[in-house]
């Protein structure tokens, strides 16, 4: 009894370090620009090398890189230190992008007495979560620093924005007959009055022709606010990709704690599990001693919309990397072909868990349930890249009802534009695509551990896999 105990509380113990360290990941990630460069930040604290893809590679086996790609995509991979050119890539994908809405090139609204900041929906979030919620901005501004042209990342600062639902005077039918969201003209969120603004007007020392025509897109108030968490003047300011973002960080709830409140669990959640995993069995020089292969992992941007672009899955990054590191290692430029072939991706995005309320969107023999575990996904359609020999690892089915539209995942693209096997496998949790969503903290653990047994075993596992004979 107290040995069972003891298990428990440390097991306890292991999921509370875990999930700790998720929601920092979470709250530090507001973007997918945020959570490149906090992927980035702990790989280089156990001692990945940032290389670049404008660079030649001199690479080792036994040692461990990373590149970004827009900072918005990420690859980091370890190389086993008996790997020879032809041997495959063990590779874990996720994505670093959410539905959101992003500022408009020309942010700038006035109307009815108040200043408000043009956005435009990316991807498909569920809107209506978004009303009434207190937001902020948050992405990357490009800026003058002694005439050079320099990036940044613009930490989350509160902004006062905020939407409202007008609808006690307008509409007392949306309980009955639901509200149906204008994304062009509801979606505005409102940063000040026009009142306030005249009474605290930004004065500019120095105004220019570049500064009145930036002013003429953003309202001077935003652009002051950016340039004073930048440490610059606002008419340094070139441009910027900013986003709004909900200011309520990510939590552990529930009466039993065992929930985590968020937004952006699809697909951080992925994207965390999958990091630390690579990191955790690749932290000593022993954890790569017998490895034969390249142990991977690949965060991309933009699968929320379609992941057609130059970092997204549909981008030929991943087989760059591949070909990159290959070629590295032997000039023989067929040899990438065999070694796609002997490479393994699991495709990791986030399932739809059954919901009590909702229990007709699953089918009765397939209900991922929070605290499952990982989910393989399976569709016939191929919007899922499952088949039984890449589902042996992992034996827990996802299946959408016949007359239930899903979604898609990097791995159908990734498998048809690389010819890499593949598995579609993901976490489960409700709410997706809101702007706060919900999931297990058993999950996170479980998928973590998965995604490190992966590394750890798959080069002995697949050895023993005979298909094409």
């Amino acid at each position: 009894m107290a040995m069972a105990k003891a298990k428990a509380e440390a097991n306890g113990e292991e999921v509370n370090s875990i999930v700790s360290d998720f929601l920092h990941f979470l709250n530090a990630s507001p973007t997918a620009f945020h959570a490149v460069d906090e992927a980035k930040r702990r790989l280089q604290t156990v001692g990945y090398q940032q290389i670049s893809e404008r660079e030649d590679w001199e690479l080792e086996a036994g040692k461990r890189y990373f590149f970004t790609r827009n900072h918005s995509t990420i690859i980091a991979f370890a190389v086993g230190k008996k790997y020879v050119a032809g041997n495959g890539f063990h590779v874990v994908g996720a994505h670093t992008d959410s539905p959101c809405l992003k500022l408009k090139p020309v942010s700038k609204v006035t109307k009815g007495g108040y200043l408000e900041v043009g956005v435009q929906t990316y991807g498909g979030g569920l809107w209506h979560t978004w009303f009434d919620r207190d937001l902020t901005v948050a992405g990357r501004v490009l800026y003058l620093d002694k005439s050079l042209c320099c990036l940044v990342i613009l930490p989350p600062y509160p902004l006062g924005l905020r939407k409202y639902k007008f609808l006690c005077f307008n509409n007392r039918n949306v309980n009955s007959d639901g509200f149906k969201v204008n994304t062009q003209s509801h979606l505005v969120p409102i940063l000040a009055t026009s009142l306030k603004e005249e009474l605290n007007k930004v004065v500019t020392d120095s105004p220019n022709e570049r500064t009145d025509t930036y002013s003429s897109k953003h309202h001077s108030h935003l652009l002051q606010m950016i340039a004073s968490q930048i440490g610059c003047r606002p008419d340094d300011i070139c441009d910027f990709e900013l986003q709004a973002c909900d200011t309520q960080p990510s939590i552990v709830a529930g009466i039993k704690k065992e929930f985590i409140f968020s937004g952006r669990l699809d697909n951080l959640c992925m994207s965390f599990c999958s990091l630390k995993a690579l990191i955790d069995s690749t932290s000593s020089e022993s954890d790569l001693e017998d490895e034969i292969g390249v142990r991977m992992v690949a965060l991309f941007d933009h699968e929320e919309v379609g992941s057609d672009s130059a970092q997204g899955a549909g981008s030929p990054a991943m087989l760059d990397a591949l070909s990159r590191i290959t070629n590295s290692f032997c000039s023989n430029s067929k040899l990438i072909e065999k070694a796609i072939q002997r490479s393994f991706l699991v495709s990791a995005d986030m399932a739809h868990a059954l919901h009590p309320n909702y229990m007709d969107k699953h089918e009765d023999n397939h209900q991922p349930k929070l605290h499952g575990g990982l989910v393989i996904k399976h569709n016939a359609n191929q919007r899922y890249a499952t088949n039984a020999v890449t589902s042996f690892v992992f034996r827990e089915d996802f299946v959408v009802r016949n007359d239930m539209a899903c979604g898609s995942t990097i791995g159908p693209i990734l498998a048809s534009g690389v010819g890499i096997r593949t598995v579609d496998v993901g976490a489960p949790q409700l709410s997706m695509h809101s702007i706060r969503e919900m999931c297990a903290v058993d999950d996170v653990k479980h998928s973590y551990e998965h995604f490190k047994a992966f590394f750890q075993e798959f080069s002995e596992l697949d050895a023993k896999i005979k298909v094409d004979m």
